[in-house]
């Protein structure tokens, strides 16, 4: 199953299960990854998957600072809410990445 496909089932569990929060930094990946793919209009795969999650994680970083020093505590929590969602999205980069090194390394050895 693809990331995109994961996600797209997390979404759906989120939605049974009320979790507002979480749905919340599920849809907002959702709309990064269907913009990208209507601005250069192609199917975007895990690798491009994960450079979206991390583009969207590094924005919600940055206006968390940007609140902080503003002094803006109202603001605060909105980004922080969707980290643990983009964090565990972000950690199938390294499951993916350690794949594509077993195979590339696999692929050497033949």
């Amino acid at each position: 199953m693809s990331l995109k496909a994961r996600i797209q089932e997390d979404v759906k569990t989120a939605m049974r299960a009320h979790e507002r929060e979480r749905l919340a930094a599920l849809r907002l990946v959702t709309a990064g990854i269907k913009q990208k793919e209507v601005d250069e209009r192609i199917e975007l795969n895990d690798e491009q998957v994960l450079a979206v999650l991390d583009k969207i994680v590094k924005q919600r970083r940055e206006s968390l600072k940007q609140y902080e020093q503003a002094g803006r505590d109202d603001l605060e929590d909105g980004p922080q809410l969707g980290e643990p969602v983009l964090d565990r999205c972000t950690g199938e980069r390294d499951a993916l990445a350690g794949l594509q090194r077993a195979h590339g390394t696999r692929r050497a050895r033949v």
